[in-house]
């Protein structure tokens, strides 16, 4: 089963954010875009390239109205270690969720099972707490920031235009499509 337009299923976590520790849910999400943004482990090798590359670009997702949540099956102590020993990801000012417990994993089907870590998952909330974006890459393969920008912007697009789509390739400003009879079999 496809976990798009579900709703998030409810957790409770302690994440580290800005040099303290807070508790997020589910229902901080409501009324705001949001990005679960799950990796395998602190301390490894493609998971800081792609959090770095999530917080040089933070500032254009929160333009947008999206707040990022990086989520590990790490602790939260494990998150505030990394962050104070990495130049890398001692930029990050987004919250980084802990799930030690590996309820969220599991809530968003990321869990691999026999290591207890999360596949490199990628999920795009929209205010109404519904999932409108899954992406899963294999463990190995970093994801981009740019290209997670232009579809959040797409999904924002067609939630405010709901008549239209936004084809291959779509980037804010250019042309969309309006479904109809009339365009079958001629794009």
């Amino acid at each position: 089963m496809s976990l798009i337009n579900t709703e998030v299923k409810p957790f409770k976590a302690t994440a580290f954010v800005n040099g303290e520790f807070v508790d997020v849910t589910e229902a901080d999400m409501k009324g705001q875009w949001s990005i679960f943004f799950f990796y395998p482990a602190d301390f490894t090798f493609v998971c800081p390239t792609e959090l770095g590359d999530l917080a040089d670009n933070y500032a254009e997702f929160k333009k947008l109205g999206v707040e990022i949540y990086s989520v590990s099956t790490d602790t939260h102590f494990t998150h505030k270690a990394w962050h104070d020993s990495s130049e890398t990801i001692g930029k990050l000012q987004y919250p980084m969720i802990a799930d030690p417990t590996l309820r969220i994993s599991r809530n968003f089907e990321v869990l691999i099972e026999e290591v207890g870590l999360a596949e490199r998952g990628t999920f795009v909330v929209d205010p109404d707490g519904k999932i409108q974006i899954v992406e899963i890459n294999a463990g190995n393969i970093g994801r981009n920031a740019e290209e997670l920008l232009r579809k959040v912007k797409a999904a924002q697009y067609v939630r405010a235009n709901p008549n239209e789509v936004c084809p291959a390739k779509w980037k804010e400003g250019e042309e969309t499509l309006a479904p109809s009879l009339d365009l079958v079999g001629k794009i």
